[in-house]
């Protein structure tokens, strides 16, 4: 009949067989939570106490020196008094509207994920670009990481780990990581290989090459991973309130449920705020150094 249903067409052996595997998947995923779940959670408690005390640094320094801490990282960043002045003036309305604390927390754990990509994914962008079967093995999980719907990741970190901070580090971590691995692998890449052909004759070792040669002129590609790592970490606060992560997400959250439109719509615009600095900056401090190596490299 034209209103059956596609799955009520198979034989009632194949529709057990699916349904054996779902029930084996799931119980082996519950005992392995059983098991090892108080022991994944103890190896990230280092992490925790990290965020903890880095948020908890934020919210108990006076709003002005966090202001000025930050307005100085701009400006040594980006060299732009105009991009560190609009950067305050966010700050300053943020703090007016009476979002600061909310933004404070956000931007710990943004700056830990941040941080956590940076470590993990510039190390596995290098292997890539030096390794063509590192690549391909490679390649195929992060095309799954940013083709997997946001809240499917919440499933099996909620299932291991409960709610709290380090799950939803872990989900944004999973979200916002492929830029920063596929930007480095492209930058190694692209370098020069003239550039490599001569560090090689002055007798430079494959580890002196890297890091005296391709990496410094890898940087702003590399800086442009990062951008992009960040607007996605950034994307993923609202979805990661769900799982208990404080910030800005939960007051967007929050106006979602109970159709709060100017809660949502200012805790919005702070995390837009927040986007637009980052962005700003990075790309500032990507361009400065693309200028200064494409002026040593001309030399």
């Amino acid at each position: 009949m034209a209103d059956k249903s596609w799955l009520e067409e198979f034989p009632a052996m194949e529709r057990s067989d699916l349904l054996a595997i779902r029930k084996f998947l799931d119980n082996g995923y519950r005992e392995f939570s059983r098991n090892y779940g108080d022991l994944i959670e103890g190896f990230f408690d280092p992490l925790l106490s990290f965020l903890i005390w880095f948020e908890n640094l934020l919210l108990d320094l006076p709003w002005w020196v966090v202001i000025i801490a930050i307005a100085a990282l701009s400006y040594v960043a980006s060299r732009s008094w105009k991009t560190t002045m609009s950067g305050l003036a966010a700050l300053l309305l943020i703090g007016y509207f009476g979002m600061w604390e909310n933004t404070m927390r956000t931007l710990s754990i943004i700056t830990v994920c941040t941080l956590i990509s940076i470590i993990v994914g510039i190390p596995v962008g290098i292997a890539m670009a030096r390794s063509n079967k590192v690549r391909a093995i490679v390649i195929p999980i992060l095309d799954i990481m940013q083709t997997m719907p946001a809240f499917v990741y919440l499933i099996p970190v909620v299932m291991l780990l409960g709610i709290g901070r380090i799950p939803g580090v872990i989900a944004v971590v999973i979200y916002a990581i492929p830029p920063v691995i596929r930007f480095t692998n492209l930058g190694i890449r692209l370098v020069n290989k003239e550039v490599l052909e001569a560090a090689t004759a002055f007798g430079a070792t494959k580890s002196q090459i890297l890091r005296s040669v391709q990496i410094p002129l890898a940087m702003p590609t590399i800086m442009a991973g990062i951008n992009q790592t960040i607007m996605m970490a950034l994307a993923m606060v609202v979805i990661a309130s769900m799982i208990g992560v404080k910030g800005l997400g939960q007051p967007v959250l929050k106006s979602i449920t109970n159709q709060y439109f100017t809660l949502g719509l200012f805790n919005g615009l702070a995390i837009v705020a927040l986007a637009i600095i980052f962005d700003r900056v990075s790309q500032a401090y990507g361009k400065r150094k693309q200028k200064h190596f494409e002026s040593v490299e001309h030399e």
